[in-house]
């Protein structure tokens, strides 16, 4: 497996809608995120019916032996609220007593920096490593995961010293699963079954608060497998013998795919993003404008467009936002233009052929 392939797509996938042009927390595309690989609390899927899911269930083919390694990691984001406050009271630093109550406000000028409330993410990965095959098939494999709930604030300063308002930062818990089971369908054909769960308890969620269910949510989940001594098919492209068991794979919010070097066939990378077998980042792209169907030159002329005012939203809003602006305002001339157009290749055309 192509570590340094494998990343650069996963990357982009985990970051997919993170944030999207006009990149200003008040443009409209950005007041709906998250619209990828969302795995609700179950009791908040039940509550709407079920059509926003609690899991996300892959299936793939592999050959192989009995004895053949599997690896698999689930990656997801864990969404953190950052709220912005003034003190009602005189700030009193932390550890030094009671804690002041904060007013929350939409937006805070401190020194020419506006902050502004948001929703900021971790990155969270479970994983289990050297699985044997046979193994699994005897006794499906259950790894289940916790992140607890945490608060913490950053004071918002003057330069004479005078604290003029706090950054809270919100997490709240979740919990959740991932169950691995492997059946073997035929000498060396083996199907393998990954979930994802989300199993924390939310029932005080009412249907309609879908940013609080967020809160508590697996965001841009998917799952990544890979394997030692054996070789997944293709969902996409399975040979004719093959095609039959792969049409029974059934794969629920996610579409797995090959990655990794062009005919590599170790690893598997389950997406809630309809991809193609070996997707790659185009070499130009400078980095992430998260958006999968990006067009690097077009973005980048656009943000070179904005407004101070815009720009000025746009750097402040988050830290990510802010990387890619300063990324693009500085892109070199030459870098520029590689984004223009690239040749991937050349062929000869056939005889007559206009």
């Amino acid at each position: 497996m192509d570590i340094e392939i494998v990343d650069s797509i996963v990357n982009a996938v985990l970051y997919e809608g993170y944030m999207l042009y006009p990149y200003r927390p008040t443009a409209v595309k950005n007041q709906q995120r998250w619209n990828f690989g969302v795995l609700y609390p179950e009791a908040f899927s039940e509550a709407q019916g079920g059509t926003d899911a609690s899991l996300m269930q892959t299936e793939c083919l592999a050959v192989a032996s009995p004895r053949a390694t599997l690896d698999v990691k689930v990656r997801f984001l864990h969404l953190l609220a950052r709220e912005v406050g003034v003190p009602t009271a005189p700030a009193i630093e932390p550890g030094q007593g009671a804690e002041p109550d904060y007013r929350l406000v939409e937006g805070l000028e401190v020194e020419g920096r506006v902050y502004q409330p948001w929703q900021e993410a971790v990155e969270r990965d479970v994983s289990a490593t050297a699985l044997e095959l046979g193994e699994i098939a005897a006794r499906a494999q259950v790894l289940k995961f916790s992140f607890p709930a945490s608060r913490r604030l950053e004071m918002l300063r003057e330069s004479s010293g005078r604290v003029a308002g706090a950054i809270i930062r919100k997490q709240q818990a979740i919990e959740g699963a991932a169950e691995l089971a492997v059946k073997q369908i035929g000498e060396r054909l083996w199907k393998i079954t990954a979930r994802v769960l989300n199993l924390t308890r939310a029932e005080e969620i009412k249907p309609n608060k879908r940013d609080e269910a967020l809160m508590r949510s697996l965001v841009s989940t998917h799952t990544i497998l890979h394997l030692q001594g054996g070789e997944f098919v293709s969902q996409l492209d399975p040979p004719e013998t093959l095609r039959e068991a792969a049409s029974l794979c059934r794969n629920l919010g996610t579409w797995p795919v090959l990655v990794g070097r062009d005919g590599e066939r170790d690893s598997m990378l389950s997406s809630p993003i309809i991809l193609y077998d070996y997707p790659q980042v185009a070499p130009e792209s400078a980095g992430n404008f998260f958006d999968g169907t990006e067009i690097d030159e077009m973005l980048a002329l656009r943000i070179m467009t904005l407004t101070d005012e815009e720009k000025r939203e746009m750097r402040n809003s988050d830290a990510r936002a802010r990387e890619l602006l300063e990324r693009t305002e500085t892109l070199p001339p030459e870098q520029m233009m590689k984004l223009h157009g690239a040749v991937r290749g050349l062929r000869r055309s056939k005889e007559g052929e206009r």
